[in-house]
């Protein structure tokens, strides 16, 4: 009975949790769209100030936001009777989302600069932005390479978790961090009657909009770092299983039919133990993020 209480005591905090970073994230969306539509007259692509503003809302949308979701997808215990593959897909569809919005963002900086004459790469906070979103390419193009399709060997995968995941994280954190570099530029270079100094009021906007983000991002990845929200292991026992093909160790449990009654017991051992192995590499492999 404490046992059970323990775990509707978990699953409390953690929907609060849940429910606490999408409604932080959310707000910092629209904190970011009321910023550029408000203060900063709003949103084209014509090469002057309106397109740059593309850059702070796809990167908040995007590169945290969404990213932020595709981290936590595994831990929703309502997905957890669906099929891992299936989640698999919502993971590196979010990714790639996030990905493809932090790309354009990238592509309306450098024209807007290039049609400015500002030079390119000069700041930090550009040469950070830069450097995770292309980690990120490649930290999504192993993802799919890796995890998702049905190629990659067993011990290559188990290898390789602990650094994907790792790598996710490590990621999402720097992207929060050069997203709070950006803005505080950004407001830097643009106020100047009155000063950035003197907190006039969208200084004090913004600056509530960078707290949102260190908020989101503390919650996703308090979240993300919690062992016993993981995804259980005994709902996807076959998650290695090859597109179309048998789990490891069902096809040796399956050769036993055909064997002599000597070799029938070796057979279960083997298939007993490539079990046991499925369940372990499933086990390390829940708080994947791409």
């Amino acid at each position: 009975a404490v046992h059970g209480a323990r775990k509707m005591e978990d699953y409390g905090r953690f929907l609060a949790l849940l429910v606490s970073a999408l409604l932080v994230g959310f707000v910092s969306v629209i904190f970011s769209l009321v910023w550029v539509f408000h203060y900063r007259e709003g949103l084209s692509w014509d090469g002057g100030p309106r397109e740059f503003n593309w850059h702070p809302v796809l990167v908040i949308t995007g590169f945290v936001f969404i990213q932020g979701i595709a981290i936590i997808v595994y831990r929703l215990p309502w997905t957890w009777k669906c099929s891992k593959l299936l989640m698999k897909f919502i993971h590196a569809g979010l990714n790639t989302i996030a990905m493809i919005l932090g790309i354009v963002s990238m592509v309306a900086v450098f024209e807007y600069h290039n049609a400015r004459n500002i030079p390119n790469m000069y700041s930090l906070h550009s040469w950070i932005g830069l450097t995770a979103v292309v980690f990120y390419s490649l930290q999504l193009f192993l993802g799919f390479a890796v995890f998702l399709l049905p190629f990659a060997p067993v011990p290559l995968r188990a290898a390789l978790m602990p650094i994907h995941v790792y790598s996710g994280l490590t990621i999402f954190a720097t992207v929060i961090a050069t997203a709070l570099m950006g803005i505080t530029e950004k407001l830097i270079f643009s106020l100047k009657n009155p000063a950035y100094s003197a907190s006039p009021p969208e200084a004090t906007f913004v600056n509530c909009l960078g707290l949102l983000l260190v908020i989101f991002g503390a919650l996703i990845l308090w979240m993300a770092s919690r062992s016993h929200w993981k995804r259980p292991p005994e709902e996807n026992a076959k998650v290695l299983r090859p597109i179309g093909g048998t789990p490891e160790g069902a096809e040796a449990e399956s050769t036993m039919t055909g064997g002599s009654n000597a070799d029938k017991p070796d057979l279960r051992i083997n298939s007993e133990a490539a079990r046991k192995q499925n369940l372990k590499l499933d086990e390390a492999g829940q708080r994947s993020t791409m």
